[in-house]
């Protein structure tokens, strides 16, 4: 099972939208992720809520898609908090992850990215190699999809590539 992780809060995100996208390009390879948005997230305890979210996409899921924004040069804390009230050897040991960066600055939340991978790597992840980041997200979606052929392109083979990985 596939799950992809919008990596914000914010109502409203281009990650949420950049999320959606990738759900799309991996039904078109016959898989069928699911998403989780961290809109409504907002516990920093274990509730009936959190258990239900924590069996329905993290458990099950065998690889992630992390799809973060850049906040202040790295990923949003709420998406860090996901992780650390989150029962973390059977939600992420030895799990496979694909990791996504959004931002509206020229690198793409690279810096985020690096700190992502040495987390997953401390937490027994398999991270993909083909690590995305998407810069100039404002001008890159129109209409909440991606306008810029080279872009489909990258995100295409990146799904590809993690399909097979």
């Amino acid at each position: 099972m596939y799950t992809i992780i919008s990596a914000t809060n914010r109502v409203g995100s281009n990650s949420l939208k950049v999320s959606k996208q990738y759900q799309t390009f991996f039904k078109e390879q016959g898989i069928d992720a699911q998403l989780l948005s961290l809109e409504a997230f907002d516990s920093m305890r274990r509730d009936d809520l959190f258990n239900a979210l924590e069996s329905t996409y993290l458990i099950p899921a065998n690889k992630f898609i992390f799809v973060m924004p850049e906040y202040n040069g790295s990923f949003p804390g709420i998406f860090k908090l996901l992780m650390d009230i989150s029962d973390i050897q059977t939600c992420w040991y030895h799990k496979k992850v694909m990791l996504v960066g959004v931002a509206n600055g020229r690198a793409g939340n690279l810096r985020g990215i690096d700190n992502m991978t040495n987390m997953c790597h401390y937490m027994k992840m398999n991270v993909f190699f083909n690590k995305l980041p998407l810069s100039s997200i404002s001008a890159e979606l129109v209409d909440d999809v991606f306008s810029k052929e080279a872009t489909i392109n990258s995100v295409k083979a990146q799904i590809e590539g993690f399909i097979n990985f």
